[in-house]
């Protein structure tokens, strides 16, 4: 086939597509089929090229039925529209003289009014109800490229659109719904920010804990007891009980997403607490901070205030249970070891008043010293009566005289030997009495050497436990807030779409998986 041929092929597919009735896209293909069909011979008495010639003719498909038609009427079996016009041709009738044609409108009338006769319909098949031209293998290949091609543009249409629309379901829309609450309905809340942290008192001891003394380190512990404690439930219980915070929030011109209902319960009421109330510890500078939301700016300082009075009072009593933990051992030893001297002194008193003696140590030691007085006097005056006897006439008298003190002398001693048996005998002999003494004055001695210790030990303890006493210093005071902190309008809203998208993303892959498995 020449490029002439294939250029009005082409020209009659861009006709073809924008003529719409039957009768254009039949006249349009008679005239692609006479010009790319070559010419026959006049002479051909062949029944096919009686055929070619007469669609060369260029008839029309109104045409082609009406001589459909006729050829039915005078019973000439017609294989197709153009044998239809060879028989009548060969009949001798003319297939589009009007007469002919008046008289099978007449007839059809007539027909019509007796029985309903069914004849052959043409079909409706879009661009091939009518015979088209015979295309080569590569433009067929194009043909079907080109339709495949308009295929796969419609799916990816439909299917854009339809993702459109689910994105539009359930992702823009409720977007938007959220976008308009943050902007149209939502009541403003304004934030009171606060700072605090807890320091320890100066001055540590030479242990290993005195090197962390001054540092966040040593008061981790304590700021997050604090942290815990501002956001229990004792916290919450402490501010209804002070302030009316579930109140607060019951008021009417809240909106009904923040407004607590008239008869909430104190799990929702702890809820909206925890909403309300942000509180973050940064361990790496032991600063509580601390962001009170409320109606109103003076409401949110108001709070913040309790807060804070609450952590110092916490603060306070957990130095004050330290405090208390670490003097209770030591004021336990001082008070034993006082009462024990107390008593080792009583002992020691009782029983230097058994004797009825101050010192019985004195006591002995005078008898022994009058004893040795009196022996010596004896032996003095044994000596004396020795050397009047040793005369041959000695003094009667004197030596009566000296026997006489010798007696009496004797007689002392002997009264003295006994008193002294009397006190170094018996149970409550002197002696004893002295040995119990001596080990009472031990005994007191010992328990005032510990009574030192204990007392030297708790004041040691009492300064210790002043060291380590905890307290809260407010770096940054609440500040009423001029305009509403909350909602964060753009950046809710944007995160509310970006979680929407997730979700639908999330539910589309997961349905994409199983259909794909369920189909594999």
């Amino acid at each position: 086939m020449t490029t002439k041929p294939k250029a009005r092929i082409y020209n009659w597919r861009r006709k073809r597509r924008s003529e719409g009735t039957a009768e254009a896209r039949a006249d349009a293909i008679s005239r692609i089929r006479k010009a790319t069909q070559p010419p026959a011979a006049a002479n051909d008495p062949q029944p096919g090229t009686e055929l070619d010639a007469i669609k060369r003719e260029g008839l029309t498909g109104r045409q082609l039925r009406m001589a459909r038609r006729l050829a039915q009427k005078n019973d000439l079996a017609a294989t197709s529209d153009y044998d239809a016009v060879r028989l009548l041709r060969k009949k001798g009738i003319d297939p589009f003289q009007r007469t002919n044609l008046l008289d099978l409108a007449t007839e059809k009338k007539s027909a019509e009014d007796k029985i309903k006769i069914h004849l052959p319909q043409t079909v409706n098949e879009g661009a091939q109800t009518l015979p088209g031209p015979e295309l080569s293998p590569a433009q067929r290949r194009e043909f079907e490229i080109d339709q495949i091609r308009k295929d796969i543009a419609r799916r990816r249409r439909r299917k854009l659109l339809a993702l459109f629309a689910r994105l539009a379901v359930f992702v823009f829309l409720p977007t938007l719904i959220v976008g308009i609450y943050f902007y149209r309905l939502a009541t403003p809340m304004y934030a009171s920010d606060s700072a605090f942290s807890i320091l320890q008192a100066d001055g540590a001891g030479a242990s290993f804990g005195g090197f962390l003394a001054g540092t966040q380190y040593a008061t981790a512990q304590d700021s997050v007891a604090t942290q815990e404690f501002l956001e229990s439930k004792d916290a919450l219980l402490r501010l209804e009980r002070d302030m009316g915070f579930a109140e607060i929030f019951k008021q009417q011109w809240i909106d009904p997403i923040q407004r607590l209902s008239p008869d909430a319960t104190l799990e929702e009421t702890y809820k909206l607490y925890k909403r309300m109330i942000t509180i973050g510890y940064d361990p790496s500078d032991g600063i509580i901070r601390m962001e009170v939301a409320a109606p109103a700016p003076d409401i949110a300082v108001a709070i913040s205030d309790r807060l804070l009075s609450y952590a110092e009072e916490t603060i306070n009593g957990l130095s004050e249970l330290k405090r208390e933990d670490q003097m209770r051992e030591a004021l336990a030893s001082f008070e034993m070891a006082q009462e024990e001297r107390k008593n080792a002194q009583e002992d020691l008193i009782e029983l230097q008043l058994q004797g009825a003696l101050l010192d019985p140590e004195n006591v002995i030691a005078g008898l022994r010293g009058r004893i040795n007085g009196i022996e010596t006097q004896l032996q003095d005056k044994e000596l004396q009566l020795a050397a009047l006897l040793d005369n041959r006439r000695p003094n009667q008298a004197k030596v009566d005289g000296a026997r006489a003190d010798i007696s009496r002398l004797e007689a002392v001693l002997e009264e003295l030997n006994a008193e002294m048996l009397d006190v170094s005998a018996g149970e409550n002999s002197l002696a004893r009495l002295s040995v119990r003494i001596q080990m009472a004055q031990a005994d007191l001695v010992a328990r005032d050497m510990m009574l030192q210790t204990a007392m030297q030990q708790m004041e040691t303890t009492r300064t210790e436990a002043n060291r380590k006493v905890r307290y809260l210093t407010v770096s940054v005071k609440p500040v009423p807030s001029q305009e509403p902190t909350y909602p964060r309008k753009f950046e809710n809203t944007i995160l509310a779409f970006l979680l929407f998208a997730g979700i639908y993303l999330l539910i589309s892959l997961t349905a994409s998986v199983l259909r794909e498995q369920v189909s594999s």
